[in-house]
């Protein structure tokens, strides 16, 4: 049994804080909406006891055992990697080649097999919705998605069920409502995604 000051047992917003994974500022996100906050997962999962947590944790979230978890690349790749070894599958990831998701490096799925989207964090499901679309123009059958923080006020349209261990929602605007363009603070593009064009 876990001991309940141990990191693998606290709640998970204790964890991002503790991890820094929670930044405060003027952020482009890359959906193109401005923040005051940014979700920066990749310290959270730096931790492999947390990653593993994690990954365990979105499994047992997961009703139809999948044949294999593919991601988003960039930030869904560790989280996505967790959640197949917990649910004993393979992990892929998509990639953008030339501005779209593609599965590269090999990987190949037959036709019908069950998929799961893993992501990190989902704030308008843009990536994880290309990666679903993706999937499913490949012949997979997609049963879900699954994400450790949905940042938006609702869920988004995906077109499967998503399921995350936390929603948190945070203020995203367009830059035309951004208030913290008008203050004239800098804006930091944290993410790994070009800046989307206007």
């Amino acid at each position: 049994m876990n001991d309940p000051a141990s990191p693998s047992s606290r709640p998970l917003p204790g964890l991002l804080a503790e991890t820094g994974a929670m930044l405060e500022g003027h952020f482009l996100l890359s959906s193109g909406l401005h923040s005051d906050r940014y979700l920066q997962c990749a310290l959270l999962l730096a931790h492999p006891e947390h990653a593993r947590r994690l990954g365990r944790d979105l499994a047992r979230l997961q009703p139809v055992r999948p044949d294999l978890v593919v991601s988003p690349a960039l930030g869904g790749i560790v989280i996505g990697h967790e959640v197949a070894r917990a649910l004993g599958v393979r992990a892929f990831f998509a990639e953008r080649q030339n501005g779209a998701m593609t599965l590269r490096r090999g990987f190949s799925l037959a036709p019908g097999e069950k998929v799961v989207v893993v992501e990190d964090v989902v704030t308008t499901g843009k990536s994880t919705g290309e990666v679903v679309a993706l999937l499913q123009g490949l012949g997979a059958r997609v049963v879900g998605a699954l994400s450790i923080v949905c940042r938006s006020a609702a869920p988004p349209p995906l077109g499967v069920p998503l399921a995350s261990l936390i929603h948190m929602p945070l203020t995203a605007v367009p830059a035309e409502s951004c208030t913290l363009c008008r203050q004239g603070r800098p804006l930091v593009k944290p993410g790994s995604r070009t800046e989307p064009k206007p």
